[in-house]
């Protein structure tokens, strides 16, 4: 999945050994027809009475068009013309749905003008690269050595990550996808997204096992404090394998909208 894979190539064969690790109504308008009356009036429909409907009707504010049948019937139909009547279309106003590809979401790609750097050679959205920032220097100075292994990746690297990662490996796309989200389906292409480490245990890099490290604990504990949650927990709403290394910056209206509005999901 995309979340296991890192930002930029690996210098070795460390990358090879980490994509292996798994991903983390309207009905007509409202047009009402009357029955028409079955019996038949002896005389004409008074006119008269023709005119005192018509101005109860003008008085009241209804904008309606009276039909009127043979001269022996009384009216046989009243049409609404009011638009607050017309009941809302399920077509018209379509609830949003998730878009997704092998479970996996699909996401923009940030614009370069929203980038920031944030060391080593990686980058996400100005707004979660300070709160960030701030978090592993908290983290730090309770004696916590929180590394990051990746951040913004673009469609492109993504493309490279998937089919051609996958193609050197013989994976067919839906095996691949269980190590690597597809590309335009990375939350990494947003610029929230980040994968940590423990810079004391990095046996436990995009690893399941990283939850039983000091870096983990302390995130678990204090993440929310800067806007950061964990996108993939056990047992969540994508059914994405669990990924306690991948946490998305959820800490201003953009990055919140762009993880549960757009994509009609419910807080974990």
């Amino acid at each position: 999945m995309s979340n296991s894979d890192r930002s930029r190539p690996a210098k070795n064969s460390a990358l090879g050994k980490a994509e292996e690790i798994p991903a983390a109504l309207r009905d007509g308008g409202k047009t009402r027809t009357n029955r028409p009356y079955s019996e038949t009036a002896s005389k004409p429909f008074p006119i008269a009475q023709i005119a005192l409907l018509l101005g109860v009707l003008i008085a009241g504010g209804a904008a309606t068009i009276l039909v009127l049948a043979p001269q022996n019937r009384l009216p046989t139909a009243i049409v609404s013309t009011d638009p607050s009547d017309a009941p809302t279309s399920s077509a018209a106003n379509p609830q949003p749905t998730a878009e997704n590809v092998l479970n996996h979401l699909s996401y923009t790609e940030a614009p370069a003008a929203e980038l920031v750097s944030i060391g080593g050679g990686y980058r996400l959205r100005k707004a979660a690269a300070a709160k960030f920032q701030a978090m592993v220097a908290a983290a730090r100075a309770s004696g916590v050595s929180i590394t990051t292994i990746s951040a913004f990746r673009s469609v492109e690297d993504q493309k490279r990550l998937f089919f051609g990662v996958g193609a050197a490996r013989g994976q067919r796309p839906t095996k691949r996808a269980e190590v690597s989200a597809p590309p335009k389906y990375s939350e990494h292409h947003t610029g929230y997204a980040i994968d940590v480490g423990d810079g004391t245990v990095p046996a436990t890099n995009l690893n399941q096992n990283f939850d039983t490290t000091p870096a983990f604990k302390w995130l678990k504990a204090n993440a929310a404090t800067y806007g950061f949650e964990l996108s993939f927990p056990k047992n969540n709403i994508q059914k994405v394998s669990y990924e306690p290394w991948h946490w998305r910056f959820v800490g201003d209206i953009h990055s919140l909208e762009t993880f549960y509005k757009a994509h009609n999901l419910q807080p974990k």
